[in-house]
């Protein structure tokens, strides 16, 4: 029995409507949305991207999602992704669901070998999880102390990272 009465599984394509409608619920109200999320994940999902994509469900309703892609390095290393969108259901939100996804998908990268992860996001937040900011990769398009790694070989490559065009969808 699970003690959080939820369930950690990998996306099926049942699934795809009910993660459109909780990303676009989860970032509603939230200030830094840009309010593509929703969007975000189709463009990966279509374009072959979404290298991991976790649910959660409880009682047979979806109440959070994470998605993982590639991301790519200036300096041509490869096996490096990015991890977000993470969404959870307002109700949800700040019950440990988001902690439980984020732990999930680092473990999913590491089943896949994956030389690490990069996350735009709070530092207090992310570094809970060992991410941290390192000048050794940049991301130009935002402030460094957002812009997080973490590395699941030890190795860190030198370079600016940029994420898929399926970011840069607007609708």
């Amino acid at each position: 029995m699970n003690k959080n009465n939820y369930t950690i599984r990998r996306e099926e394509p049942s699934d795809i409507e009910a993660i459109d409608q909780l990303t676009k619920s989860a970032f509603a109200s939230a200030a830094y949305s840009s309010g593509t999320e929703s969007f975000i994940i189709k463009a990966l999902r279509t374009n072959g991207q979404l290298t991991v994509s976790l649910v959660v469900e409880e009682e047979g309703m979806l109440i959070g999602h994470i998605a993982i892609s590639p991301v790519t390095i200036s300096s041509g290393t490869e096996g490096w992704f990015g991890l977000g969108p993470v969404s959870v259901v307002p109700a949800k939100q700040g019950s440990g669901i988001g902690s439980s996804l984020i732990r999930a998908a680092i473990d999913a990268l590491r089943e896949l070998h994956a030389a690490g992860c990069v996350v735009l996001g709070e530092p207090s937040y992310y570094g809970r999880f060992g991410f941290r900011s390192d000048t050794r990769l940049q991301y130009p398009h935002a402030p460094s102390e957002y812009f997080q790694i973490q590395s699941l070989t030890g190795a860190i490559p030198e370079g600016v990272v940029e994420y898929g065009d399926s970011f840069n969808v607007t609708g």
